[in-house]
């Protein structure tokens, strides 16, 4: 092109040739110098998201999100906000404090009951064995008909709650048969150890670290028809408003999601960090969860039997319409 453009101006005058190029110099400085900056701001711009989510193996997904960069691979600044329970992460969105949270069933069900501003978009992890009933190894216990008249530590409002209350009804023990403790999860372990409870409900990573201290495993709360979905909620408001980038911020958590699989050793030690885990008590935590992003059929239907048993223990007062409150839109 250089050549080409040579043989265009040979033929004139060469101080008008100069003058040209010294003109077309100038220009091209100009426009470099007055371009780059709005580019370069243009690009440094990223869409805001303040995402609350849990501080347990559940949370895979943005927690991996976070640590390798996909968030900001999106153009998103997410500002990770990290608590120990759903119902805290469901305050933190309720309050305006986050935009987007995640949280198990029960607290979901019982937030899109409350209120029509809130929306599922999504859910980043299910486990039907995730949820574990912990005992002292010298308790003598072996069965749920054991728990009769025991103490049992559990963070109320839950989704381990919900399928504690499903367990108990399916063993034919009335909820007052047995003493709730509402607790936090973290002080479980120390609690249970110190005799001043005698079970414990909770999820992971919790039951791991209590097993790592002495204690047993009495049951899970598996085979109750729940999937148990670590679900994805946010204020409609802000979803019409940041549609594109809530998008790409499940575009990136889809990303964790294949980084996962593809490095599970990797994800495994990452995982073992953050809950103080070893790593091979993380790696049996995290084989009781399947970690994909998905609002399907399947989904729903766990969502309906949930919110069905909440109803019949008086824990919500009306069915949620899932046909408004789950947007599966913004996976597409």
């Amino acid at each position: 092109m250089l050549h080409s453009t040579a043989n265009s101006i040979g033929r004139v005058p060469a101080m008008k040739t100069m003058t040209s190029i010294i003109h077309a110099t100038r220009l091209m400085i100009f426009f470099l110098v007055f371009s780059i900056p709005a580019q370069s701001a243009a690009a440094g711009e990223k869409a805001q998201i303040r995402f609350a989510f849990q501080d347990r193996i559940g949370s895979v997904l943005p927690i991996i999100a976070v640590k390798k960069g996909f968030f900001a691979d999106e153009g998103l600044a997410v500002k990770a906000l990290r608590f120990s329970s759903g119902p805290a992460c469901a305050e933190a969105l309720y309050s305006g404090a986050a935009d987007i949270a995640g949280m198990g069933d029960t607290t979901a069900i019982i937030m899109v009951t409350r209120s029509e501003k809130f929306a599922i978009i999504a859910s980043h992890v299910v486990g039907e064995h995730r949820h574990r009933i912990m005992v002292r190894k010298d308790s003598g216990m072996r069965t749920l008909n054991d728990l009769k008249g025991k103490r049992i530590g559990v963070k109320k409002g839950t989704s381990t709650y919900g399928g504690l209350l499903a367990a108990l009804e399916k063993a034919h023990i009335p909820r007052d048969g047995v003493d709730i403790i509402d607790l936090t999860p973290s002080t479980m372990p120390d609690a249970l150890m110190a005799g001043s409870l005698d079970a414990f409900a909770a999820s992971e990573p919790t039951p791991s670290t209590a097993e790592q201290n002495g204690a047993c495993e009495l049951t899970t709360l598996g085979g109750l028809g729940n999937e148990y979905p670590i679900l994805i909620l946010a204020n409609n408001d802000r979803l019409t408003r940041k549609k594109d980038a809530v998008k790409r911020l499940l575009h990136a958590m889809k990303r964790a999601g294949q980084y996962a699989a593809d490095y599970p050793e990797e994800t495994a030690a990452i995982m073992a960090d953050e809950t103080g885990l070893s790593l091979a008590t993380t790696r049996k935590a995290i084989q009781r969860h399947e970690y994909r992003l998905r609002l399907d059929e399947a989904i729903i239907s766990s969502l309906e039997k949930t919110a069905l048993f909440l109803k019949e223990q008086y824990i919500i007062s009306n069915f949620p319409d899932f046909n408004t409150a789950a947007r599966p839109e913004f996976l597409e």
